[in-house]
Protein backbone atom coordinates (compact mmCIF):
# COMPACT_ATOMS: atom_id res chain seq x y z
CA UNK A 1 0.00 0.00 0.00
CA UNK A 2 2.56 2.58 1.16
CA UNK A 3 6.29 2.57 0.37
CA UNK A 4 8.65 5.17 1.79
CA UNK A 5 12.11 5.05 0.23
CA UNK A 6 15.12 7.02 1.50
CA UNK A 7 13.14 10.08 2.61
CA UNK A 8 14.96 13.32 3.47
CA UNK A 9 13.02 16.25 4.92
CA UNK A 10 14.31 19.54 6.32
CA UNK A 11 12.47 22.12 8.40
CA UNK A 12 14.24 25.40 7.79
CA UNK A 13 17.94 24.72 8.04
CA UNK A 14 17.49 21.58 10.16
CA UNK A 15 17.43 18.18 8.47
CA UNK A 16 14.89 16.05 10.36
CA UNK A 17 14.52 12.93 8.21
CA UNK A 18 17.74 11.39 6.96
CA UNK A 19 17.01 8.64 4.46
CA UNK A 20 14.16 7.01 6.36
CA UNK A 21 12.48 4.02 4.69
CA UNK A 22 9.50 1.85 5.58
CA UNK A 23 6.51 0.07 4.06
CA UNK A 24 2.91 -0.46 5.10
CA UNK A 25 1.37 -3.49 3.37
CA UNK A 26 -2.28 -3.56 2.34
CA UNK A 27 -4.72 -4.33 5.18
CA UNK A 28 -1.98 -4.27 7.83
CA UNK A 29 -1.22 -2.30 10.97
CA UNK A 30 2.31 -0.98 11.31
CA UNK A 31 3.86 0.77 14.29
CA UNK A 32 6.33 3.64 14.01
CA UNK A 33 8.24 4.00 17.28
CA UNK A 34 10.57 6.79 18.27
CA UNK A 35 11.33 9.29 20.99
CA UNK A 36 10.01 12.83 20.86
CA UNK A 37 11.94 14.65 18.15
CA UNK A 38 12.93 11.46 16.31
CA UNK A 39 10.99 12.46 13.20
CA UNK A 40 7.60 10.69 13.50
CA UNK A 41 5.44 13.79 13.07
CA UNK A 42 7.71 15.13 10.33
CA UNK A 43 7.21 11.89 8.41
CA UNK A 44 3.42 12.10 8.75
CA UNK A 45 3.35 15.73 7.65
CA UNK A 46 5.62 15.01 4.71
CA UNK A 47 3.37 12.15 3.60
CA UNK A 48 0.37 14.49 3.64
CA UNK A 49 2.24 17.20 1.71
CA UNK A 50 2.54 19.66 4.60
CA UNK A 51 6.35 19.59 4.42
CA UNK A 52 8.51 19.43 1.29
CA UNK A 53 10.65 16.37 0.63
CA UNK A 54 14.21 17.09 -0.52
CA UNK A 55 15.10 13.53 -1.47
CA UNK A 56 13.46 10.11 -1.68
CA UNK A 57 10.25 8.53 -2.95
CA UNK A 58 6.79 7.80 -1.56
CA UNK A 59 4.54 5.39 -3.43
CA UNK A 60 0.88 4.69 -2.71
CA UNK A 61 -0.11 1.51 -4.51
CA UNK A 62 2.68 2.26 -6.95
CA UNK A 63 1.63 5.87 -7.58
CA UNK A 64 4.13 8.66 -6.90
CA UNK A 65 2.53 10.42 -3.93
CA UNK A 66 5.08 13.25 -3.91
CA UNK A 67 3.93 14.37 -7.35
CA UNK A 68 0.47 15.18 -5.97
CA UNK A 69 -0.59 18.35 -4.11
CA UNK A 70 -1.90 17.82 -0.55
CA UNK A 71 -5.60 17.87 -1.42
CA UNK A 72 -5.15 15.15 -4.03
CA UNK A 73 -3.23 12.99 -1.57
CA UNK A 74 -6.19 13.09 0.79
CA UNK A 75 -8.46 12.31 -2.16
CA UNK A 76 -6.50 9.09 -2.69
CA UNK A 77 -8.13 7.77 0.49
CA UNK A 78 -5.64 8.82 3.17
CA UNK A 79 -7.02 9.82 6.55
CA UNK A 80 -4.73 11.77 8.90
CA UNK A 81 -5.06 12.16 12.65
CA UNK A 82 -2.48 14.78 13.74
CA UNK A 83 -0.93 14.71 17.19
CA UNK A 84 -2.55 18.05 18.13
CA UNK A 85 -5.98 16.85 16.87
CA UNK A 86 -6.36 19.86 14.54
CA UNK A 87 -10.08 20.34 15.15
CA UNK A 88 -11.92 23.57 14.34
CA UNK A 89 -13.03 24.72 17.83
CA UNK A 90 -16.17 26.56 16.75
CA UNK A 91 -17.49 23.71 14.61
CA UNK A 92 -19.58 20.92 16.07
CA UNK A 93 -18.37 17.35 16.39
CA UNK A 94 -20.25 16.31 13.27
CA UNK A 95 -19.09 19.34 11.30
CA UNK A 96 -15.47 18.53 12.14
CA UNK A 97 -15.99 14.97 10.92
CA UNK A 98 -17.56 16.28 7.73
CA UNK A 99 -14.77 18.72 6.82
CA UNK A 100 -12.81 16.25 4.61
CA UNK A 101 -16.06 14.96 3.12
CA UNK A 102 -17.15 18.47 2.14
CA UNK A 103 -13.82 18.89 0.35
CA UNK A 104 -14.08 15.60 -1.53
CA UNK A 105 -15.95 14.95 -4.74
CA UNK A 106 -15.61 11.19 -4.51
CA UNK A 107 -16.53 10.21 -0.95
CA UNK A 108 -20.19 9.50 -0.25
CA UNK A 109 -21.06 11.78 2.65
CA UNK A 110 -23.90 9.75 4.15
CA UNK A 111 -22.12 6.41 3.78
CA UNK A 112 -18.89 7.63 5.36
CA UNK A 113 -20.71 9.36 8.20
CA UNK A 114 -22.73 6.21 8.85
CA UNK A 115 -19.51 4.19 8.97
CA UNK A 116 -17.95 6.60 11.46
CA UNK A 117 -20.93 6.42 13.80
CA UNK A 118 -21.04 2.64 13.58
CA UNK A 119 -17.42 2.49 14.72
CA UNK A 120 -17.71 5.34 17.26
CA UNK A 121 -21.38 5.33 18.39
CA UNK A 122 -20.61 7.50 21.43
CA UNK A 123 -20.09 10.45 19.08
CA UNK A 124 -23.73 10.39 18.06
CA UNK A 125 -24.86 11.85 21.36
CA UNK A 126 -22.30 14.63 21.22
CA UNK A 127 -22.49 15.38 17.49
CA UNK A 128 -24.08 18.82 18.08
CA UNK A 129 -21.52 19.93 20.68
CA UNK A 130 -18.82 22.35 19.66
CA UNK A 131 -15.31 20.91 19.67
CA UNK A 132 -14.03 23.53 22.12
CA UNK A 133 -16.38 22.12 24.79
CA UNK A 134 -14.92 18.62 24.61
CA UNK A 135 -12.25 17.10 26.82
CA UNK A 136 -8.87 16.30 25.31
CA UNK A 137 -9.76 12.62 25.10
CA UNK A 138 -13.08 13.33 23.42
CA UNK A 139 -11.30 15.54 20.91
CA UNK A 140 -8.98 12.62 20.12
CA UNK A 141 -12.04 10.48 19.35
CA UNK A 142 -13.35 13.15 17.00
CA UNK A 143 -9.96 13.48 15.30
CA UNK A 144 -9.90 9.71 14.79
CA UNK A 145 -13.45 9.84 13.42
CA UNK A 146 -12.49 12.56 10.94
CA UNK A 147 -9.49 10.52 9.76
CA UNK A 148 -11.71 7.47 9.39
CA UNK A 149 -14.24 9.47 7.35
CA UNK A 150 -11.59 10.29 4.74
CA UNK A 151 -9.38 7.21 5.08
CA UNK A 152 -10.77 4.63 2.72
CA UNK A 153 -7.33 3.07 2.09
CA UNK A 154 -4.80 4.34 4.63
CA UNK A 155 -4.92 5.87 8.12
CA UNK A 156 -2.00 7.87 9.54
CA UNK A 157 -2.39 8.14 13.33
CA UNK A 158 0.13 10.41 15.06
CA UNK A 159 0.39 9.75 18.82
CA UNK A 160 -3.29 8.74 19.16
CA UNK A 161 -2.93 7.90 22.87
CA UNK A 162 -0.79 10.86 23.91
CA UNK A 163 -2.25 12.95 26.76
CA UNK A 164 -5.40 10.86 27.07
CA UNK A 165 -6.89 9.49 30.29
CA UNK A 166 -6.54 5.70 30.73
CA UNK A 167 -10.23 4.96 30.10
CA UNK A 168 -10.26 6.86 26.82
CA UNK A 169 -6.88 5.39 25.82
CA UNK A 170 -8.44 1.95 26.23
CA UNK A 171 -11.41 3.00 24.12
CA UNK A 172 -9.16 4.40 21.39
CA UNK A 173 -7.19 1.15 21.36
CA UNK A 174 -10.43 -0.83 21.03
CA UNK A 175 -11.59 1.27 18.10
CA UNK A 176 -8.25 1.02 16.29
CA UNK A 177 -8.13 -2.74 16.93
CA UNK A 178 -11.63 -3.10 15.45
CA UNK A 179 -10.27 -1.86 12.12
CA UNK A 180 -7.73 -4.66 11.91
CA UNK A 181 -9.89 -7.17 10.06
CA UNK A 182 -10.91 -4.72 7.34
CA UNK A 183 -9.12 -3.56 4.20
CA UNK A 184 -7.58 -0.45 5.74
CA UNK A 185 -3.85 -0.04 6.15
CA UNK A 186 -2.93 1.77 9.37
CA UNK A 187 0.30 3.47 10.45
CA UNK A 188 0.46 4.27 14.18
CA UNK A 189 3.22 6.60 15.42
CA UNK A 190 4.00 6.42 19.14
CA UNK A 191 6.87 6.99 21.52
CA UNK A 192 6.07 3.43 22.61
CA UNK A 193 3.49 0.90 21.47
CA UNK A 194 2.13 -0.06 24.88
CA UNK A 195 -1.46 0.48 23.73
CA UNK A 196 -0.99 -1.08 20.30
CA UNK A 197 1.56 -3.87 20.75
CA UNK A 198 -1.02 -6.62 20.29
CA UNK A 199 -2.51 -5.27 17.09
CA UNK A 200 0.48 -4.17 15.01
CA UNK A 201 1.83 -6.64 12.47
CA UNK A 202 5.25 -4.99 12.27
CA UNK A 203 7.08 -2.05 13.73
CA UNK A 204 9.77 0.32 12.54
CA UNK A 205 11.98 2.28 14.91
CA UNK A 206 13.08 5.79 13.97
CA UNK A 207 15.96 7.61 15.65
CA UNK A 208 17.39 10.98 14.59
CA UNK A 209 15.41 10.78 11.38
CA UNK A 210 16.78 7.43 10.24
CA UNK A 211 16.03 3.75 10.55
CA UNK A 212 17.20 1.70 13.51
CA UNK A 213 18.26 -1.74 12.32
CA UNK A 214 16.63 -4.87 13.74
CA UNK A 215 19.95 -5.85 15.28
CA UNK A 216 20.20 -2.46 17.00
CA UNK A 217 16.61 -2.74 18.16
CA UNK A 218 17.36 -6.13 19.71
CA UNK A 219 20.34 -4.70 21.57
CA UNK A 220 18.06 -2.08 23.12
CA UNK A 221 15.69 -4.71 24.53
CA UNK A 222 16.02 -5.21 28.31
Amino acid sequence: MLEVQGLHVAIGSVTVLRGFSMDVPTASMVGLVGRNGAGKTTLMRALMGHLPVTQGRVLLNGEDLLALPPHLRAARGIGYMPEDRGLVPELTVEENILVPLWASRTLGLENRLSLVYSVLPELLEMRSRRALLLSGGQQKLVALARALAAGTRLLLLDEPFEGVAPALSKRLAEVIASLKDGQLSVLIAQSDLNHATRIVDREFVIERGGNVSEAAQASLMP
